[in-house]
């Protein structure tokens, strides 16, 4: 392996762990951010309008939850991908990712072409 291409490897190893960091202090912040807010609504005296309005906080906070830890599963992915020397290769046609796609997106598993096909096809069966 040539040096450029080994240090693009280490620059996007260092991108997916510090993302790794991130999303995971994010999960852990709000975790512990849920379950302080729930104990705190238990003891208000609420309309329907404030229940509604808590209720979407809740849902609002769930979705960015579960999208965090989709994100950490995918970043996880990826670095397994790098340990398996299989990184940079699209998932779904076998050639390699664009450097450019995956300096932007470091856990990218498909090349732009099949990533756009991909969501076309997840957009029609919906």
């Amino acid at each position: 392996m040539d040096l450029p291409t080994q240090t693009h490897l280490t620059t996007l190893r260092d991108l997916l762990n510090f993302r790794r960091g991130e999303l995971r202090a994010d999960v852990r912040a709000g975790q512990s951010a849920g379950h302080g807010s729930a104990e705190a609504a238990a003891h208000e005296v609420l309309d329907r309008k404030d229940e509604a309005a808590q209720q979407q906080l809740a849902d609002v906070s769930i979705a960015r939850e579960q999208h965090e830890l989709d994100e950490l599963a995918l970043v996880e992915a990826a670095l397994h991908r790098l340990d398996s020397a299989t990184y940079g290769d699209c998932v779904q046609c076998g050639k390699p990712i664009a450097l450019q796609r995956l300096l932007v997106q470091p856990a990218a598993q498909r090349c732009a072409p099949c990533q756009a096909a991909h969501e076309h096809a997840l957009s029609h069966a919906q």
